[in-house]
């Protein structure tokens, strides 16, 4: 299988489900790339399934480029998409094209994604003219999700859904070659879908998107502070987990482990020199 492009995934729409899924490290990038998903997002999810953080929007771009360099390290046919934090372009706006192509440059990643705020536009619009591929985000954005009223549906009145409808149409104006809705009703969703040229990714969005998005932690059963309506539990490892690290704790201290065939040994004659 070939690295896939952004023009192979915009090429799906219409023929297939497009598949994406978070990673933050070299180990579950490799997994998720050999599995064959389409895009790997290196989410700024990070802060909370793996830096213990409450907000989105407290991490920065130093780690969010050392989990991207891990990601693109271990993938050999994704897509991947760099998630630009809180900091990055929304703090600092005039900044937006620098950091995006720092993903670029640095961290070696395809393209960057980007949530809704009051200057997306603007900013989305520098990014591209740097000659960086951008992927949209509306709805839900939990950068800015104060500002919302909390993480709540978005769109479930005409008037906010007509909003949420000029802003994907604004944003495949500008050039954005995929736009993720977030918790935005099904019914919703599919009248984006079906107006935009390009594909959108579901995360809460239900099942007229072209594609859909998890973060991983959550398929696999990872992270419990929270779980959204719309995540499927696939597999719950962390019982697994605990359990090897319990048996692990009791071998040792048993004096079980490690045992001579996780031992190395030297020469009894070898052995006797240094006595």
């Amino acid at each position: 299988m070939n690295k896939l492009s952004i023009q192979d995934i915009q090429s799906l729409k219409g023929k297939r489900k497009i598949t994406m899924l978070t990673a933050y490290d070299y180990p579950l990038a490799s997994l998720i790339d050999k599995a064959g998903i389409d895009i790997i997002l290196v989410g700024d999810s990070l802060a909370n399934v793996v830096l213990g953080l409450e907000s989105t929007t407290q991490v920065g771009m130093t780690e969010m480029l050392i989990s991207a360099k891990a990601v693109t390290r271990a993938t050999k046919n994704a897509l991947v998409i760099g998630d630009m934090p809180f900091e990055s372009y929304q703090a600092h706006p005039e900044e937006a094209a620098k950091n995006a192509l720092r993903f670029i440059n640095e961290a070696k990643t395809d393209a960057v994604k980007l949530e809704w705020f009051e200057k997306c536009p603007e900013a989305t619009e520098k990014i591209i003219k740097a000659g960086v591929a951008v992927m949209g985000h509306i709805g839900l954005t939990p950068q800015t999700a104060e500002k919302q009223g909390g993480f709540k549906v978005q769109g479930k009145d005409a008037e906010a859904a007509n909003r949420l409808i000029g802003q994907a149409e604004l944003l495949e104006k500008l050039g954005c070659f995929s736009i993720v809705l977030e918790c935005v009703p099904d019914k919703l969703a599919e009248i984006i879908t079906r107006k935009l040229k390009i594909p959108t990714i579901s995360c809460g969005a239900g099942s007229y998107c072209d594609g859909q998005v998890l973060v991983t932690h959550d398929l696999l059963g990872l992270f419990d502070r929270y779980k959204p309506k719309f995540v499927k539990q696939y597999l719950n490892i962390a019982p697994l987990i605990q359990k090897a690290v319990e048996d692990y704790k009791s071998e040792v201290i048993e004096g079980r482990f490690p045992d001579k065939e996780h031992s190395f040994t030297i020469k009894e004659e070898e052995l006797k020199k240094i006595k």
